[in-house]
This record gives C-alpha cells, structure tokens and sequence, in this order.
C-alpha cells in the first residue's frame, strides 16, 4: 500500500524542484559561454543602408572568443551609442551567430562640409551624420547649410510629401529667416516654422496649375491661409504680392 505525502510536503518538493531548474536556467549560459561551439563566428546586419558596416561591427567591441550567449542587451546599447543609429537589437541564432537589427537615422539633405570641399549628410536638427554620400547614393536636397530651421522643412516635406521631396534639388535661409526651395526652375517659399497643412496647400496649388497648364515660377507659402502664386520670382523672396 502507497501512502501519500503530506501535502506540504508536496508543496516543498515542487519548490525546491523550481528553484533547482531556476539555477540552472541561470547558471546554464554561463557555463555554455565556455564551449568553443558557442564562440561568434558570423555577424549578420539588417537594416545597414548608409553607415559603414565595419563600423557597426566594430561598435559591438566584440572581445576574442566572445559567445552568443553574452549580453545582447549590452551589445544593442553599443550600437545605439553609433551616430547614426536610431534603434538596435541584437538576436543571436546558435550556434555562433549574432544578427544586428537597426534602423538608422534618415537623412534629410546634404550639407557643404567645413571647409567645402565635400558634402556632408545631416539629420533633421542639422546634425552631420557619418553617411557617405557618394559610397551610398544619398538622393538629397541640397542645403546651403546645416540650418535648423531650413533642414527642418526639409525633413517636414520628406514626412508629409515624399514625391515633393524628390523635385527639391536645393534649399536656403533667407535674409528674414523664411525657407526658399528650390524646385526645378521654379522655386517655394516657406516660413521655418511651417506646418503640414501648408506644404500640402503647397501641394495641392502645384497639382492644380499643372492640371490647368497655367505657367509659373514661384509659390510663397508664407501668409496664413494662402499660397500665393507669382510668374515672376521675387528678389529673394521679398515680395509679398501676386501676379
């Protein structure tokens, strides 16, 4: 005849059951970060479009012999820590494998460099990003500088109106702080501080004059509530009337 056991103590058993399996599930990365096995011998990256990928493999400061079973939390804080990384994780596939997934900051123009001989990739605040325009094949509007304000209109129309940012071969400050663009031979002009709503006013005015063939060669978004179409560009955008 079988007995049963008390019921506490079933209950210790189980407890002690969990905490042996707990130490090990603690203990088993560790003693599996000894094995040869389990030594990183590939590093796969999504999401590289314009950094260099030695220098995201690099920022892992993976050590001779590290293990797959290392911190991959510690890993994806290094890659954050790279200009011109926005998000990163690190996935490790056994048995040596390690995948970086990142997003990276987008571009919003290309900037003169410092001494001009080069242009420099910026972010949407006008931070240099170290992306290589020629190595990448950044499409971008080219700014007269690393502005804030004119980089941030930029990065505003890449948001809302991607075909737009496309035609924008260039763009500069003005005298009173406004943003000119240029587009094809035809130039907009905008406040710095311009919101959505005007660059698909913008949009829609464009669409509509092309739709009616009627010519022209200046759109000032600058006045609340109105585009103003112009067959002639002002002088640097001073003008504040119609034609």
């Amino acid at each position: 005849m079988t007995r049963a056991l008390p019921r506490w103590r079933r209950a210790l058993a189980s407890l002690a059951g969990s905490a042996v399996l707990g130490l090990l599930w603690l203990s088993a990365p560790r003693v599996l970060r000894r094995l040869r096995v389990f030594r990183v011998r590939q590093v796969e990256l999504v999401g590289v479009r314009n950094l260099a990928p030695d220098a995201v493999i690099a920022a892992l400061r993976l050590e001779p012999g590290a293990s797959v079973f290392g911190d991959t939390r510690l890993l994806a804080d290094r890659v954050r820590g790279l200009a011109g990384v926005a998000e990163a994780r690190v996935v490790r596939h056994l048995p040596a494998a390690l995948t970086v997934e990142l997003r990276e900051v987008e571009p919003a123009a290309l900037t003169p460099g410092p001494r001009g001989t080069r242009l420099v990739a910026v972010d949407a605040a006008g931070h240099p990003l170290p992306f290589d325009p020629a190595r990448s094949g950044l499409d971008l509007p080219i700014a007269a500088s690393g502005d804030s304000g004119v980089v941030g209109v930029l990065a505003l129309i890449q948001s809302v109106d991607p075909a737009l940012f496309q035609t924008i071969t260039g763009a500069r400050r003005l005298a009173r702080g406004d943003v000119l663009l240029e587009v094809g031979s035809r130039r907009v002009l905008v406040r710095r501080d311009a919101g959505p709503e005007v660059i698909r006013a913008v949009v829609l005015v464009a669409q509509d004059l092309a739709a009616r063939g009627r010519p022209y060669v200046e759109l000032d978004a600058r006045f609340a509530g109105q585009v103003i179409v112009r067959r002639k560009a002002t002088a640097d955008g001073a003008g504040e009337g119609g034609a």
